[in-house]
């Protein structure tokens, strides 16, 4: 015995197995066994479905891939000075960074993939900064906030670092002193741009590209 249990486009199937049971001089059906059979919706009668065409899309893979990239940054927090107050307060209620999806904000640079570096970088601090950037996982990105970030500001002394790129590969300088939250939003989405014109997947399978290139010349 089969009962068909109809769940919109996924169908259950309860197949029972059935006993006989003496009962006096007759016999009743009793249930021995249930089984639950999930049955894939391929082995249903098939229909036209205008709806199926609102629920397809067509796109390629790196424009998918960079689309979930900019909509989930993960910011490290490289808090240094004044800076990151304003970078605190972009992630409050007013200016609410996670509208971006930017609002997962992890002291652990494995989990991240933007690095902020919000102050003033001395020689000291550096290569500390260098070492978590080196920890974070591919791909990663890098926002100078500030004036002492980008090029090292007012302070034009031996102790301070004129400039993060001199260490990291920045990808957005935010100007200011310090810059407001509202222009380190739109220095993220400017990362934001920058990201979904890379080549994701040619970046990260280099030897791949070139084999699927050669394969089809």
């Amino acid at each position: 015995m089969q009962i068909p249990l109809g769940f919109g486009i996924w169908d259950l199937v309860l197949p029972i197995a059935l006993r006989a049971v003496a009962v006096g001089e007759g016999s009743i059906l009793r249930p021995c066994a249930v089984v639950l059979t999930l049955l894939m919706p391929e082995t249903r009668a098939t229909a036209y479905d205008s709806k199926i065409e609102g629920n397809v899309i067509f796109t390629r893979f790196d424009a998918a891939l960079n689309w979930v990239r900019k909509n989930s940054l993960w910011p490290m927090p490289m808090g240094l000075a004044c800076c990151a107050i304003e970078l605190m307060a972009a992630a409050a209620s007013r200016f609410d960074i996670a509208r971006f999806g930017a609002e997962v904000m992890r002291f652990s640079p494995r989990q991240c993939d933007v690095m902020i570096v919000a102050g003033t970088v001395t020689y000291k601090m550096a290569l500390a900064v260098k070492r978590i950037y080196e920890q974070m996982p591919e791909p990663k990105w890098v926002i100078a906030m500030g004036a002492c970030a980008s090029t090292g500001g007012m302070y034009r002394s031996y102790a301070v670092l004129q400039g993060i790129d001199q260490l990291l590969p920045v990808d957005v300088y935010v100007s200011g002193c310090p810059p407001r939250p509202e222009a380190l939003i739109a220095g993220l989405m400017k990362l934001q741009e920058k990201i979904s014109r890379e080549h994701s997947f040619r970046n990260q399978k280099l030897e791949l590209a070139e084999k699927l290139e050669e394969a089809l010349a």
